[in-house]
Order: C-alpha cells, then sequence, then structure tokens
C-alpha cells in the first residue's frame, strides 16, 4: 500500500497543469505540499475522495484535510465533486476550497448551497495567485480546527 496516498493532507483537483504547478510550487516554497495529491480531472477526484477505482486501498475514512476544487474540470465537473462530497456522511466534513477561474454570481451561489467553505476567483498574476494559494495551504492546514 502507498502510504503517500494513505496520508494526503491537501487534494488539488486541478485539469490545467500551469495553475496545478503555480498551486504545488506555493505550497512546497512555504513547505506545505507534503502530503499533497493532484488530480486532474473529477472522476480522479470522486475515485479518491470515496476510496473507488485505482483508489480503492485507502480507507475513506482517511480523507484529506482539505480539497482545493477547481469547477471546470473534464469527466466530471467540480459542482458534482461538491455535490457528492459534501451529500455523504463520510466526507462531508472535509473541507473544500473552490478555486476556480469563475467570477459567475450562479457558480458562487450554488458553491455554497451545496456546502463549500470558501470560494476564491484565481487571480490572473502569479504572485497573487501564489499568495492565495500559500494562505489557503497555511490556514487549511496549520491554522483550521477540524472536527475530530
Amino acid at each position: 500500500m502507498d502510504d503517500t496516498v494513505q496520508e494526503v493532507e491537501i487534494l488539488l483537483v486541478e485539469d490545467n497543469p500551469n495553475d496545478a504547478e503555480l498551486a504545488i510550487r506555493a505550497l512546497k516554497k512555504n513547505k506545505l505540499a507534503n502530503k499533497l495529491l493532484w488530480v486532474k480531472d473529477g472522476a480522479e477526484a470522486l475515485d479518491f475522495i470515496f476510496a473507488t477505482g485505482s483508489y480503492s486501498h485507502r480507507d475513506v475514512e482517511n480523507g484529506p484535510k482539505v480539497i482545493l476544487l477547481d469547477l471546470r474540470l473534464p469527466k466530471v465537473d467540480g459542482m458534482e465533486v461538491l455535490r457528492r462530497a459534501k451529500g455523504d456522511e463520510r466526507t462531508k466534513a472535509i473541507p473544500v476550497v473552490v478555486l476556480t477561474s469563475s467570477r459567475e454570481d450562479r457558480d458562487v451561489v450554488e458553491s455554497y448551497k451545496l456546502g463549500v467553505n470558501s470560494f476564491i476567483s484565481k487571480p490572473v498574476e502569479f504572485e497573487a495567485f501564489a499568495k492565495i494559494v500559500a494562505e489557503l495551504g497555511f490556514y487549511w492546514l496549520l491554522v483550521n480546527q477540524p472536527p475530530v
């Protein structure tokens, strides 16, 4: 069994390799990426979250400390990932932060209706994006007190 997949603290769900690389780099720079898993579509995110498919060896109860979720994803969109994660007793307490390029009010409203913990529109500028990701990682991994 792969221990790195068992001990994921951050699940990054991002199909854009450039945005993923920037996020990972910002988290590494702040020593927050040791237990990060990057998945590239919503179907893989659901497999990880619910310990199915190639992640069936995981324990669904051993979820990440936070999910950074893009909304515009291939296979299964981010809203559906959010809906399913927050609709299941085993996973609804996992904090989900939508980190997306969307600035549409309906996406914000729908995300909060589904139980998102935070909604952040990705800044276009590299430095601003890196700063936000680092602050997110710091808050959700070190400051936030999750339920036991």
